[in-house]
């Protein structure tokens, strides 16, 4: 249950980052800097894989990417030490 809880709460730290930049919230806000600085602590090893333009579109893949990943390898391996 906690690995599946994690890989959650970082999916959501990711989506919200994305709702939050696509929708374009004031960046000098305390709370969407820290959603923000989180997300990147993420999302720091897909930071430019995808480098097209428009800029909403490659922020959307380099933060969407992490986010499906953990989810994926979170609820497997939940899954796995659930059958052990």
């Amino acid at each position: 249950m906690i690995i599946h809880s994690l890989a959650d709460i970082a999916a959501v730290f990711l989506g919200l980052w994305l709702l939050l930049y696509l929708l374009d919230a004031n960046e000098a806000n305390v709370f969407v800097d820290f959603v923000h600085g989180v997300a990147d602590w993420l999302a720091w090893w897909s930071q430019d894989i995808f480098t097209m333009e428009p800029e909403g579109v490659r922020v959307f893949f380099n933060y969407a990417l992490p986010g499906v990943i953990y989810l994926a390898i979170g609820h497997g391996a939940a899954a796995w030490v659930r059958r052990l």
